[in-house]
């Protein structure tokens, strides 16, 4: 254990701060997307011809139930996602093994990509900036297509309070999943030397979640694993991002107590049983609501309704949102360092 190793993750997180995703840049997410859906097209068709055999085998009766399709594409699934996150974390750990064996100096530089890489902050801010200049130019129709390119999702029929909250919600969530998750399984997996393929194999789960994990017809069964993995994987950090944004509500000159006390009452509304800890801080933070009705594929989806509608919402409230998320990412970054210096103490002890 070394200290030049938390060194690493605070060098990686103002390179994020500051420079963010450059275009030009290859990223590891990148090549994570392309080899995901390379191996889904070889793994689909040797899994469907696997399935096939096996279902002739038992026979018609059992073909038309649908039993037997349903739970090989559950299992198939969950194939997948444990060959893609072990796949991952091995090549990351490949890479920052050679590059140790290189030269130490090396080592530091690849381990710091990686982590830089992995972490959202400032895109994050960038992509709710997007929403928030549409608005500003009174464009509705461009600033609501910009939010459905961020949440991935086909979104309709929403008016300027809709997009205001659903940036809002996508912020709070997304702080959650792709900056507060990433910063600390960076500093978790500093502690035993492996910080660059820990929050890989964390990366690569979230990543997977976002391609396969949504319930349409195509990944409800396939993606089923990847969901799980997902909100396991951000049980904790979720929970530490709530109380970050209360703080970050202290922090920013907004309303803590609000925040807390709609975190303490609305934190299960959410389907998601980890989104709702930072969107009800948030809510609450902003005295403003959440959630509601929106067309989603097409369908008409009853979101939870979280916060109390104080106020309506504002343009501002995005900004805010965005300030409140990095409040929280700092806070999180120097909470996370120093249950690292306290294991390092206690190792130096021993």
């Amino acid at each position: 254990m070394s200290l030049y190793l938390l060194l690493d993750v605070f060098i990686a997180f103002i390179l994020d701060i500051f420079i963010g995703d450059p275009q030009w840049m290859p990223h590891p997410v990148k090549f994570i997307k392309w080899l995901i859906k390379t191996v889904e097209t070889g793994f689909r068709k040797f899994s469907d011809s696997f399935s096939n055999k096996k279902i002739k085998a038992l026979g018609d009766d059992f073909v038309h139930s649908g039993v037997m399709s349903n739970r090989n594409e559950k299992m198939a699934g969950i194939y997948f996602t444990i060959i893609m996150v072990v796949m991952v974390t091995v090549i990351v750990s490949g890479v920052t093994l050679v590059a140790y064996l290189i030269n130490p100096i090396a080592y530091h530089v690849v381990n710091i990509y990686f982590m830089y890489s992995a972490f959202a902050a400032r895109s994050l801010a960038a992509e709710s900036i997007k929403v928030l200049d549409a608005l500003k130019d009174r464009d509705v129709f461009k600033a609501g297509n910009i939010l459905a390119m961020i949440v991935g999702r086909k979104i309709e029929h929403l008016d300027e309070q809709d997009i205001i909250r659903g940036t809002v919600e996508t912020t709070a969530e997304n702080t959650s999943e792709k900056v507060i998750s990433p910063i600390f399984y960076s500093v978790i997996g500093s502690i035993f030397g492996v910080g660059a393929p820990l929050v890989y194999l964390y990366k690569t789960i979230n990543i997977l979640n976002s391609m396969e994990g949504y319930k349409t017809d195509k990944h409800k069964r396939f993606g089923w694993a990847c969901a799980k993995m997902n909100v396991l994987a951000n049980y904790f950090p979720a929970r530490i991002t709530g109380i970050l944004f209360v703080v970050g509500a202290f922090v920013t000159g907004k309303d803590p107590s609000g925040s807390f006390a709609i975190m303490k009452r609305d934190k299960r509304k959410h389907h998601n049983p980890n989104s709702g800890y930072p969107e009800a801080a948030v809510a609450g933070a902003l005295g403003i609501r959440l959630g509601g009705s929106g067309l989603y594929f097409g369908d008409i989806v009853d979101k939870p309704i979280i916060g109390d509608s104080t106020r309506t919402a504002e343009l501002r409230d995005i900004s805010n949102t965005i300030n409140m998320m990095y409040a929280a990412a700092i806070l999180g970054l120097v909470g996370f360092s120093l249950v690292f210096l306290l294991v390092f103490a206690i190792l130096q002890i021993i």
